[in-house]
């Protein structure tokens, strides 16, 4: 997901999954509804409390297969010692977006069958979309087979897994990892409800509410206990057909059979021989993953980067470090931030301390995930993705003085910028490409201009826009602060636009000393002659701007100012739904 991914988040993570899409309901995000995102909850999430966290279905910096490559290096780099997972649906054609997958260097494609997910899931989605696991998964086997690439790629499949009869049939089908969610949630005490989206859940899994999770009867020993039954399970099992390890049934699908003596009029005219056959039956050929997958980090400029910054990271002492670049680095800043968040973890270092000034073209994901502490200028421009998931660093960007052209008026920074920041600062002194600051969530931005789709999904965190914007501003925008110069309404998301669950409003004393500061900031950093200009006339250019701010965001910042100041715990039962009805009352 991209809600709360931080620098510490991905440092500490053994496994790293980009969800592309799920079985139970493939195609469709995920929404949380704001009844469900308490304080705790949205303080992991990197959220405001009672603000819906709306999943968009696709990821936005992921619209073709170079993409995913881009995102699996960009996670590689940010925690070099976990692996890459891809999660994709079991489907028609899977196999050959699997065997992309293996090409783009991820560790593990995982195969998600349609029958388990969750409970919240759209009616029409669990009866109508997605296929069986063991589709998905026999395409994905014989075309890594045939295109020679198994060797390289761990399969793993998941689907509502059962038993250990169920485990075996998808190693032989070609899986060397299981995963199993509704079983070990039955086991738990899941009784199937189907409610989980409504806060009711009975059993007090799939709840916020103290009460209800009082009843939770759960404990680790009950599911220790049924994988160890299907541990037993599957050993008797690998021993009936001759096995003596797992790994050894990985692949074999000649174990398999479709059973004559059991054929009902629901199966009649059911093949399974395209299911069930065996890809390249060269002796020899290999059927389970045998190598690691090369990443290439070794050539990454990011390790002379941190040989460079040796002081900072072990004795905190401030480094500058100034060099050319080219737009071939990519990723470029993210593993001097691992490294940083390793030591340090989630505080990183003070503001500034290793303080890097590149001259040239940013390649892709340059600043991605960077933790506080690093600081990247860029003299010249940069590509798509830039500052994705900040994580607390600094990002300026601006052009070279021997420039010819006004800044103000062409775009600098590439699409997709600043996707997914939880906090930090950039500065862009030109204008951005489309979906800028997407699912933003806490980190402060000043550009010249955005194109298409700016703020989508943004849930916190500030974005100043001195420019025109494109297209369907503010889609899905539900927390944070929006401050754009000569606002266009119809550069704004129709519905948003009309629905009122957007306020526009003129800035008062306290917006116009924030966007002042703001600006003020971005002429000192960037040099923006556009910037000063405003600051010379301010009293005249702070009319030209418009606040826009998610109502229902605003009414929930109050409850909560209110309830600190009045010691309010929202730990008792009951407590936080009354406050989090009090204002859908007054949002009504």
């Amino acid at each position: 997901a991209r809600f709360g991914v931080t620098s510490d988040y991905l440092v500490h993570a053994t496994d790293l999954q980009i969800k592309l899409a799920q079985g139970a309901k493939p195609g469709e995000g995920g929404h949380l509804p704001g009844a469900k995102v308490p304080p705790w909850i949205a303080k992991v999430r990197h959220a405001t409390p009672g603000v819906e966290l709306i999943s968009p279905p696709p990821h936005h910096d992921i619209y073709s297969i170079e993409d995913l490559k881009q995102l699996i290096n960009d996670a590689k780099m940010a925690n070099p010692k976990a692996r890459v997972h891809v999660k994709l649906v079991s489907e028609f054609g899977v196999g050959t977006i699997a065997a992309g997958v293996a090409k783009c260097h991820a560790d593990v494609v995982l195969i998600s069958g349609y029958d388990g997910g969750t409970g919240a899931a759209p009616l029409n989605a669990i009866k109508h979309a997605g296929t069986p696991w063991e589709i998905g998964l026999s395409e994905t086997q014989q075309t890594l087979v045939l295109n020679g690439l198994r060797s390289r790629i761990t399969v793993q499949c998941d689907g509502e897994l059962k038993t250990g009869r169920d485990v075996v049939i998808a190693a032989l089908l070609g899986a060397e990892e299981f995963g199993f969610a509704t079983a070990a949630l039955i086991v738990e005490g899941c009784v199937m409800m189907r409610a989980c989206q409504k806060n009711t859940c009975p059993q007090g899994i799939a709840t916020q509410d103290p009460e209800l999770r009082a009843r939770f009867k759960g404990k680790p020993e009950h599911v220790i206990n049924f994988f160890m039954f299907i541990a037993e399970e599957v050993r008797e099992l690998l021993a009936q057909l001759g096995f003596r390890t797992l790994e050894e049934a990985v692949g074999h699908v000649e174990c398999l059979d479709q059973n004559e003596a059991i054929k009902r009029w629901k199966s009649d005219g059911i093949d399974l021989s395209n299911v069930l056959m065996q890809p390249g039956p060269v002796p020899g050929t290999i059927l389970h993953q045998t190598i690691e997958q090369n990443h290439e980090l070794d050539k990454a400029l990011d390790n002379k980067l941190i040989e460079l910054a040796q002081p900072a990271l072990e004795k905190k002492e401030p480094v500058r470090i100034e060099m050319p670049i080219r737009n071939v680095y990519r990723t470029l800043g993210t593993m001097v931030g691992y490294e940083i968040t390793k030591r340090y973890g989630e505080e990183g270092l003070p503001d500034d301390t290793i303080d890097m000034t590149f001259h040239g073209a940013g390649g892709q994901s340059i600043g991605a995930f960077i933790p506080r502490g690093e600081t990247i200028r860029i003299y010249g421009e940069v590509n798509d993705y830039a500052g994705k998931g900040l994580s607390g660093g600094r990002m300026v960007v601006r052009p070279e003085a021997c420039i010819t052209f006004d800044p103000h008026k062409n775009v600098i920074a590439g699409n997709v910028t600043g996707f997914g920041a939880t906090s930090g600062q950039m500065f862009v002194a030109g204008r951005a490409g489309e979906r800028f600051g997407v699912r933003n969530g806490g980190a402060t931005f000043v550009v010249e201009g955005v194109g298409d789709h700016g703020c989508e999904y943004m849930t916190g965190g500030t974005v100043v826009i001195l420019g025109t914007t494109g297209r369907n501003l503010g889609a899905g925008f539900s927390g944070g602060h929006v401050y754009v110069l000569d606002l266009d309404m119809k550069q704004v998301n129709p519905a948003a636009a009309t629905n009122g669950a957007l306020l526009f409003e003129p800035l008062d004393s306290e917006s116009d000393e924030i966007v002042y500061g703001l600006v003020k900031q971005h002429t000192e950093e960037t040099g923006s002659a556009f910037a000063a200009g405003l600051l010379a006339d301010w009293k005249n250019a702070s009319r030209r701007f418009t606040h826009i701010v998610p109502k229902h965001f605003l009414a929930m910042q109050k409850a909560m100012k209110n309830a600190e100041e009045n010691n309010i715990d929202f730990n008792t039962p009951g407590v936080w739904e009354q406050v989090y009805e009090q204002v859908m009352e007054g949002a009504r």
